[in-house]
């Protein structure tokens, strides 16, 4: 049945939209941004600007996928077997690095957001004007790629195995999963929660957070190569 041929292709959707939502990239950014809200803004002004931002980054992210899956779907077949394999490869790669992020965090070749665009979040985040913030979901969506890029492209390169309608749900429901934390935040902050402890459980779970993706990362490349070269056959 068709429902069933789809259920391996949402069970790697949910979970890896899952995953990927706990990532430090994304938690940090809005972390840093209600810190200056709470700073300058009335707390209904916090929960305004951060719903602007998490918009921004949801409304940046779906595009992006959309073009992205639009091209994956459109490559003849032949050549998309290579592109698989090869993105399967980076994804395998990418999970890796996650994994070594595991045991010594932030050492050597890392996936994060570069340093000197860390400076102009920050910079960013100081403008605080609904347009400032809806552009800054928009640029953290951009440049928080190294962070966040993987998992997404790997779940991009499994949906564009059957670009149907059923994908395009499939495609947004990963999107609403993975701002889902960053407004669980939100909300936590709006009704009490100290920011502080949500900082302390993003720094003493981020290797964790890490490694959870690197496994996950590993499992979709394989699963992206095995597809490929006919192993697994989705349709």
């Amino acid at each position: 049945m068709a429902v069933e041929a789809y259920l391996p292709t949402l069970s790697a959707v949910v979970t890896t939209a899952l995953i990927d939502s706990i990532n430090p990239c994304a938690i940090g950014v809005l972390i840093l941004l209600i810190s200056v809200m709470l700073a300058f803004k009335k707390k209904s002004q916090m929960i305004t600007y951060g719903a602007v931002y998490i918009i921004s980054v949801f409304i940046t992210y779906l595009l992006a996928g959309f073009g992205i899956l639009y091209f994956l779907a459109s490559v003849p077949l032949y050549v998309s077997e290579y592109i698989s394999i090869a993105v399967g490869t980076l994804i395998v790669a990418a999970g890796l690095i996650e994994i070594k992020d595991f045991f010594w965090y932030g050492k050597g070749i890392t996936l994060a957001i570069p340093q000197n665009e860390t400076k102009r979040i920050h910079e960013l985040t100081k403008k605080i004007t609904l347009p400032g913030v809806a552009l800054l979901g928009v640029f953290v969506a951009g440049v928080e790629l190294p962070c966040t890029g993987a998992p997404y492209l790997a779940i991009l390169a499994l949906l564009s195995q059957n670009f149907d309608f059923a994908a395009v749900l499939m495609l947004i429901l990963y999107n609403i999963l993975f701002v889902a934390p960053l407004i669980v935040i939100l909300v936590l902050v709006n009704f009490g929660v100290k920011l502080q402890h949500i900082k302390r459980w993003k720094h003493e779970n981020r290797a964790y957070m890490r490694l959870a993706t690197g496994i996950t990362l590993i499992l979709l490349g394989w699963l992206l190569m095995l597809i490929a070269n006919g192993t697994i056959n989705l349709n």
